[in-house]
């Protein structure tokens, strides 16, 4: 991937991330905002049902004392009182209060709880009542929930107890208002929520009647009679998720038993409504970010990498060994102040490769030319002392000058050729042919460079080496001049055989490698050390005491024109390892 791909790819991801960011944070607020608020509404709710209740504990309360002493309830129980009491005048009491007073309910008991008369019921006579129980004071009890049994079925209620003295035995005016969608429609409610009544799991009623599925609120109502506590939730009513409503449950209870809930709605749709607005909104925004943040990326990635690209195909040049490419500068910014260090880096360089070329030409000189005054020294010194010693025995007798002339000729002409050995050595190093390349067989070569050294091998006069040969069974093909390719293997190996003048193990391999084939020679020398490593492919370098230095010259020359590669690796006393690889015929400018 390219720098200005990866520009582009993190401009745009860093729009559409920051719109997805607010768009995320905009819809969490907005969700807890509304979270918050119908908490709020919910609460306000079941504070003002809990407020109803006691206003309507109170007026209920002053309704059952008053019925408490009318002459109805009065008459009624001195009747209860007797021994035998008429029950057609009890049986119509109830009923009577109930009427006077606007009751929902009204119960006539005695103290065993035995029902004399009841309004809403009144064949309940002389049943014991289960709706009142058994309170310690009367007179002093406070409006309390329940659930009073009628012939519809159980019905919630608020009610009121109060007691009658009238004769021996005490009569309890038990009066109740039923708790119904009346009761639900008339109490005040913040707006966007509702209230409901749970009365059973199928019972379960708000100000327009009974609701369908009543059964999914079980789980909530559940929860509240475990906790005892309001418990909170969340019930789609439908398959729509329109229809989703929060819901907190007030448990409602008598002796310790649920007789109902309590309950607050507030529908969920208009929040999830303005969500996916939002979520739309945030997508939409998000792809026009993307948009705009690709095409601010296009231009910000073409105005930033193209500096860049061309200060790289500057540098390509430069690697390439164009030291005077050059880099235009178009702006005053880090990249331009860039492109002009490049500039004057490549300037310095140029100037200082011609001081670096005009050195080494120098020093090259120099070298030859003292490389020449010691090669050609030696030689001088004898051919000086043979002149002096004809011109000496210029005044013998003939039979003893042609004897000192004898031996001086045969002396200066040894020297001579010793002197066009060295000079030949030195033209050949300098004038090195291109190679003739041609499709081969590493092994076939490196195999016909041992065959000189055979016979060496067997019957070498001194210390033994041993040849090991781990030549790759298959053909190595390589493109490369068999002259030159053959010469330079030799001067390796006999390298490495003056490297073991006590003997040892000469180890030749040859393996495929990824960039072509590859030869190693190895000895078990003396080694060399890093420094001498660095050093050995220098010309006119040699650790021997004799040499002009100039093999592993040749050999690196042969392999460089074979677009190759050498190198040695060594441990002072344990030998060497030369390296040779070479790049398969179809990549030879490698």
């Amino acid at each position: 991937m390219t720098f200005r791909t990866r520009l582009l790819l993190v401009t745009s991801l860093t729009v559409a991330g920051a719109v997805a960011l607010a768009s995320g944070a905009i819809s969490v607020w907005t969700r807890l905002t509304f979270e918050r608020l119908d908490q709020e509404r919910q609460q306000s709710v079941l504070m003002q049902f809990q407020r109803d209740l006691a206003t309507h504990g109170t007026a209920l309360a002053a309704r059952v004392e008053s019925a408490a002493a009318s002459p109805i309830a009065l008459r009624a129980a001195v009747e209860a009182a007797r021994f035998s009491p008429d029950e057609s005048l009890l049986v119509n009491s109830a009923a009577e209060l109930a009427a006077a007073e606007g009751l929902d309910f009204a119960d006539l008991v005695q103290a065993d709880l035995t029902i004399v008369s009841s309004a809403h019921w009144p064949a309940r006579f002389l049943y014991r009542d289960d709706w009142l129980g058994a309170p310690q004071d009367p007179a002093a009890a406070e409006p309390f929930l329940t659930r009073v049994p009628s012939p519809e079925g159980s019905t919630l209620a608020l009610a009121v107890v109060r007691l009658i003295h009238a004769g021996e035995k005490p009569l309890y005016v038990a009066g109740a208002r039923k708790l119904d969608r009346e009761y639900l429609a008339a109490l005040g409610t913040a707006p966007g929520t509702r209230v409901l009544l749970w009365n059973s799991p199928q019972d379960v009623v708000n100000a327009a009647g009974a609701i369908a599925n009543p059964d999914r609120l079980q789980s909530l109502v559940d929860q509240a009679t475990r906790t005892r506590a309001p418990a909170a939730g969340v019930v789609q009513w439908s398959a729509a998720r329109d229809s989703t409503e929060a819901l907190r449950v007030l448990p409602l209870w008598r002796a310790g038993t649920l007789i109902g809930a309590f309950i607050v709605g507030t529908p969920l749709g208009a929040q999830i409504h303005l969500q996916r607005s939002i979520l739309w909104t945030g997508l939409l925004v998000g792809f026009c970010g993307i948009v705009f943040g690709m095409l601010i990326g296009l231009w910000t990635t073409e105005r930033i990498t193209r500096p860049v690209k061309r200060l790289a195909e500057g540098a390509r040049a430069v690697a390439a060994g164009d030291l005077a490419a050059w880099v235009p500068v178009t702006s005053n910014d880090e990249i331009g102040e860039l492109a002009e260090s490049f500039n004057r880096m490549t300037e310095q360089l140029l100037e200082q490769r011609e001081r670096t070329v005009q050195a080494e030409r120098v020093a090259a000189w120099r070298e030859l030319a003292r490389r020449l005054a010691h090669e050609l020294k030696t030689p001088l010194f004898p051919l000086q002392i043979t002149v002096e010693n004809i011109r000496k025995a210029h005044g013998l007798s003939a039979a003893e000058f042609d004897e000192v002339f004898e031996e001086s000729t045969s002396t200066l002409l040894a020297e001579l050729a010793n002197l066009r050995t060295i000079v030949g050595r030195f033209s050949d190093f300098a004038k090195m042919p291109l190679p003739q390349l041609e499709p081969l067989d590493l092994n076939d070569v490196v195999q016909g460079a041992l065959r000189l050294f055979e016979a060496q091998f067997q019957s070498a006069p001194g210390p033994p080496v041993t040849l090991e040969r781990a030549l790759w069974p298959e053909p190595l093909p390589v493109l490369a001049d068999r002259e030159q390719l053959g010469r330079a293997f030799r001067n390796l190996i006999l390298n490495a055989l003056d490297a073991m003048s006590a003997g040892g193990t000469l180890r030749v391999t040859t393996a495929p490698h990824p960039d072509g084939a590859e030869l190693r020679i190895a000895d078990t020398g003396q080694g060399l050390t890093p420094e001498e490593c660095v050093r050995l492919f220098t010309p006119y370098y040699t650790t021997k005491h004799h040499g002009t230095g100039l093999g592993l010259a040749i050999v690196q020359s042969v392999v460089s024109d074979h677009h190759g590669r050498i190198g040695v690796t060594s441990t002072r006393g344990q030998g060497a390892c030369f390296t040779i690889i070479l790049p398969r015929p179809e990549e030879p400018t490698r």
